[in-house]
């Protein structure tokens, strides 16, 4: 007779394999269900994006505004040596120094373009006209005033007025400033009432009160045509 042991071991109850439940929700459950929608808006903004991207970056640039009139600063310096001759405005300075430059030195009229490209919103001298271009080399300052005085025209402005200072030492520009001033208005194009020239000494302070240099300042206006 088998014992109550091997009874028990043999019943179909005992040995019966165990059913795992699955927990993971079904493709239908509300949780994936909810998910899915979830990530439908994130899609389509992305495709949107993507699709707007490239008509973004190939947008042109804005044009700058057509301002009834731009006003420029320009400042100039250069180091006095012997034996040099001084161009001052396009005149030839008497003086036992002139300016030590790539070009003729002409302080006054590098002043002037200067002031006219800042006007503008472009480079300045320095980059249109570099000191390592050896066709600048000794060159009349003249021809950069002509071309600041094109693109001024070539922008749609003229003129308004201009007002520049002069700081040196040395020599006494009273005989000449009025020589001076009329041939800055014969490069410029303009009457001599909107041209104003000064100048002065720097009582004796650093390089330009002591004769070793020569500066300039000026102020523009210029009017849309």
């Amino acid at each position: 007779m088998a014992s109550a042991s091997s009874i028990f071991l043999a019943s179909p109850i005992a040995t019966a394999p165990r059913t795992r439940t699955n927990a993971t929700p079904s493709p239908l459950s509300p949780a994936r269900s909810t998910l899915r929608l979830r990530q439908q808006p994130l899609a389509v903004a992305a495709a949107l994006q993507a699709e707007h991207q490239p008509a973004v970056a190939a947008a042109p640039k804005p044009k700058p505004p057509a301002l009834p009139f731009r006003v420029g600063h320009g400042f100039d310096l250069h180091r006095l040596e012997p034996g040099l001759p001084l161009i001052i405005g396009g005149i030839n300075v008497p003086h036992d120094r002139g300016c030590e430059a790539h070009s003729d030195g002409d302080v006054l009229l590098h002043c002037v373009v200067d002031a006219i490209l800042g006007a503008l919103g472009l480079p300045d001298i320095g980059q249109i006209f570099p000191d390592t271009d050896p066709r600048w080399k000794g060159a009349e300052s003249s021809v950069f005033m002509r071309e600041a005085v094109k693109l001024m025209h070539e922008a749609g402005y003229e003129l308004g007025n201009l007002d520049a200072t002069l700081i040196l030492q040395k020599p006494k520009l009273s005989p000449l400033k009025e020589t001076i001033r009329s041939n800055l208005c014969d490069l410029l194009g303009a009457d001599p009432s909107v041209v104003n020239l000064k100048a002065k000494t720097h009582e004796k302070v650093d390089s330009l009160g002591e004769n070793r240099s020569i500066a300039a300042h000026t102020v523009v206006l210029l009017m849309r045509k």
